[in-house]
């Protein structure tokens, strides 16, 4: 094998243990461990340790506080202790833990040529991989970030006129090559490791940028092979001994990551086994009186009998709702949906809130398309808003117009050198007002600019998404959707939702944060969106689902929707709890059903700010006032919790988890085995949402246990860079998970309670199995203990299984059952 083939092949398989990380203006939450899940969580947790210096677990004084205030049934965790061999009492094992916990090794130990070498290496890619925030951009940008470093080396007085860097060959790998003459083969990949791993930040977003290869990708190309060649070079010349560490020290930690290990899984089963023994009795009580949500009565079959996929023919029918509502599984709709069900007579789903449409979205007037489906897929089709009003359209045109001239004015005598001090000279008297006014009633001017923008119609009220199909040229995307899609599309929801009744309302529910002046603004939005707000995939489904070719063949395939229902999107405010229906379509015979739904909405959000107010240690009583606050106010560090709490992912029909106050710790999935006899959208759900919660569980988890490495650190110390990401600091590596303020309630208190995410699902345990022997990656990850599965099987007497590994399944231990009910065997028995 040639030695470029062995360079590109090492390059490859070092960048493996390094995670993704997106441009923080569409910020995604990625597991920073991804690269290592194809080994089991603690090894990963040891392995990454030894090359990023993070720590993997709880510190001692976290699983102190959650034993002593309930969160680990102190029964479980005896339990746990004696099956990992521990004997000691809990308080004992603590103090054992303080004793061995310590900062772990440190691969970015304090050696000052490598900091020197990361100092002009991060000047460097700020300028290359900028956004359109540069006033001054990096020349020759467009030839890749190799040539350009090339171009721009020999201006740079910090760079020594020495070695490798002082005479950059014309190849990335030749340069590569040449630093690597003192090294034997054996040591690259690990070499290439380390280098990778010292600035996790930069690579990761260089590593995402390359794959996704993007309009600034395609303008601006950079690689990491061109990525390691300049760091490279630059160690070279600052002569920088580059041969790899052989190990992580003997810290003791190991015998601390093994209690760490015991405590964690205790706290994990004592917050999943509640919701586990509700789900289970809920599924029998439900089939018990006949009124089973997943279609099936009360004397279904036993397992092996043949029909025991199949639907009950007798399954009794629902009074038709007041309405219906999709909302996103976000752990946030979970909180909303319990108060408006307490309103009146409302359905609420769960479903992905990109709502099953992959698209590349670009709004009116809007220079960049999005792509809103999850990071895991790619978009299949290219989605644009139309106009429908002249009028509406033409106002619009002319409050923008204006609002970007005069935006373009300010700016431009602000970064102009010969105008930008007399521009402050005259205007400061009239910024420091409204600096004023921003800062001591934040909610006031929020009201006045919603005012202002109020005077121009909303993009979605004079605006529809153009759903016409087109063909696409050449790799083109193909631009809006075939009425096979369409049909497909609808299909796929309602086979999900389990609907054989509609209401005269069917509202998809997407979701957006409100917030100022917060870099990780989308870090709130939808994250089955790729950090984007998900109301137009609730437009393009409603507008699908109201297209009356779409209606006529879903009432061909047994969805026997009503003439009067009709589907309309919107979109929830999760600062807020707003939720604005997008309903200008909706007919006057429906008046007095968009009023009720307005009314119950408003109540609902009274209900549910009351409650999130609360969590932020605010007054309860004013929840609407101060949410409101919170997302108008610029000097908020904390608009909302976002995801902080994500504990749980519910598989199954609403009724298995509608008495049940969740707290806004669940991911709820709509799902009835029932109308799924191929296991089609079972495998949907396993492979697609289960995967990206599994994303967002690992990024809050990590970022919690070591906010440092993983994690962003305080806001108050950020500085935004390039709007790609944030420095502590003004430079170094780009933070690559979440801050301090979305996870602590105070420096010492984390809120967020960081747990492996517990996956529950509602189905034929076989099934499940099934899908999971199909998908090795998706076993890999349970196997491995990244996540856990428990399966309520309602064809087993709606028993608990737990899955183990290897496809095998232990019945789950209620601690009412008796003691041999914890033997070991397999769920597709008779046991």
């Amino acid at each position: 094998m040639s030695t470029d083939r062995v360079v590109a092949d090492g390059i490859e398989r070092a960048a493996a243990t390094v995670g993704s990380v997106w441009p923080i203006h569409s910020f995604v939450t990625a597991n920073p461990l991804a690269g290592f899940e194809d080994v089991s969580f603690d090894e990963a947790v040891a392995q990454a340790s030894d090359l990023f210096g993070g720590r993997g677990y709880p510190r001692p004084e976290t699983f102190r506080a959650a034993l002593a205030d309930g969160r680990i049934d102190r029964e479980v965790l005896d339990a746990e202790l004696v099956a990992q061999g521990l004997e000691e009492r809990p308080e004992a094992l603590l103090e054992r833990m303080d004793a061995a916990d310590g900062p772990g090794p440190d691969a970015r130990s304090a050696d000052p040529d490598a900091e020197r070498v990361d100092r002009v290496l991060t000047k460097w890619l700020s300028a290359f991989l900028d956004e359109g925030s540069a006033k001054w951009p990096m020349p020759d940008r467009e030839d890749g970030f190799y040539d350009a470093f090339r171009s721009v080396a020999p201006h740079d007085g910090r760079i020594p006129d020495d070695g490798v860097v002082a005479d950059l060959p014309a190849s990335p790998l030749a340069a590569i090559e040449s630093a690597l003459e003192p090294y034997p083969e054996s040591q690259w990949v690990p070499l290439f490791e380390e280098q990778f791993a010292a600035l996790p930040g930069w690579t990761g977003l260089i590593k995402r940028r390359a794959d996704d290869d993007g309009e600034w990708q395609s303008a601006f190309p950079i690689t990491l092979e061109g990525y390691l060649a300049v760091r490279l070079a630059l160690a070279d010349g600052f002569g920088v001994d580059l041969e790899p560490s052989t190990g992580p020290d003997e810290t003791g930690t190991e015998t601390g990551d093994e209690i760490a290990e015991a405590f964690l899984r205790a706290w994990e089963a004592s917050y999943r086994g509640e919701v586990v023994e509700h789900v289970a009795a809920e599924s029998e009580a439900l089939a018990a009186d006949g009124s089973a949500p997943d279609g099936a009565s009360a004397d279904a079959p036993a397992a092996d009998a043949p029909a025991a996929d199949a639907p009950a023919a007798d399954a009794p029918t629902a009074d038709r709702p007041d309405a219906q509502l999709v909302f996103c599984i976000d752990t946030r709709s979970e909180v909303i949906r319990r108060h408006l069900e307490a309103t009146g007579a409302y359905e609420t789903h769960g479903y992905a809130g990109f709502f099953g449409v992959p698209i590349e979205y670009r709004g009116y007037g809007s220079e960049v398309s999005t792509d809103a489906c999850p990071p895991i897929l790619d978009p299949q089709h290219r989605i644009t808003e139309t106009p429908t009003d002249e009028d509406a359209r033409a106002s619009r045109d002319r409050w923008s117009t204006l609002r970007e001239t005069a935006g373009g004015i300010v700016e431009a005598l602000k970064g102009n050198p010969a105008t930008a001090f007399g521009f402050v000279e005259n205007a400061g008297g009239g910024y420091g007002a409204a600096l004023a006014a921003r800062t001591f009633v934040p909610g006031r001017v929020r009201d006045l600019l919603d005012g202002v923008a109020g005077a121009a119609p909303d993009d979605h009220e004079f605006c529809e998404p153009a759903l016409d199909h087109e063909h696409a040229d050449g790799n083109a995307l193909p631009t809006g959707l075939t009425h096979e899609e369409k049909l497909e599309y609808a299909a796929t929801a309602f086979e999900l939702m389990g609907w054989e009744t509609f209401g005269r309302l069917v509202v998809f529910t997407g979701h957006a944060s409100e917030t100022t002046n917060n870099p990780y603004d989308s870090s709130l939005d939808c994250g089955a969106c790729a950090g984007n707000p998900g109301g137009p995939n609730a437009r393009v489904l409603a507008a699908v689902c109201n297209d009356e070719r779409v209606r006529a063949g879903l009432r061909e395939r047994g969805f026997d929707v009503p003439e009067d229902a009709v589907f309309l999107a919107a979109q929830h405010n999760t600062t807020t709890d707003e939720v604005e229906l997008y309903d200008g379509h909706v007919p006057e015979s429906h008046a007095a059903d968009l009023d009720r739904l307005r009314e119950d909405l408003a109540t609902a959000r009274e209900h549910a700010t009351a409650e999130r107010v609360a969590s932020m240690g605010a007054d309860g009583d004013a929840g609407v006032e101060e949410t409101e606050r919170r997302a108008g106010d610029w000097a908020e560090a904390r608009p909302e919790w976002g995801l902080a709490g994500n504990a749980g992912f519910v598989v199954g029909p609403r009724e298995l988890t509608a008495g049940l106050d969740l707290d806004g710790r669940a991911f709820l999935h709509s799902y009835d085995w029932s109308t799924d006899p191929d296991s089609e959208a079972l495998e949907a759900i396993l492979t697609g949402p289960m995967v990206v919660t599994q994303w967002i569980n690992a990024q809050y988890y990590f970022s919690t246990v070591d906010n440092a490495v993983y994690g962003s650190g305080s806001k108050v110390t950020q500085n935004p860079v390039g709007n790609v990401g944030v420095y502590q600091g003004n430079g170094g590596d780009l933070m690559t998970g979440l801050p301090l303020q979305s996870l602590m309630a105070a420096d010492d208190e984390p809120y967020h309670q960081p747990l492996r995410l517990s996956t529950i699902v509602h189905a034929p345990v076989d099934r499940v199995t099934d899908v999971l022997a199909d998908h090795g990656k998706l076993s890999e990850l349970l196997d491995n203990d990244w996540l856990s599965l428990t399966v309520v099987d309602p064809t087993r007497d709606h028993r608990a299984f737990r899955y183990e590994e290897d496809l095998e399944w232990t019945p789950a231990v209620e601690r009412s059952d008796p003691p041999e009910a914890s033997s070991p065997a397999p769920a597709v028995a008779d046991d």
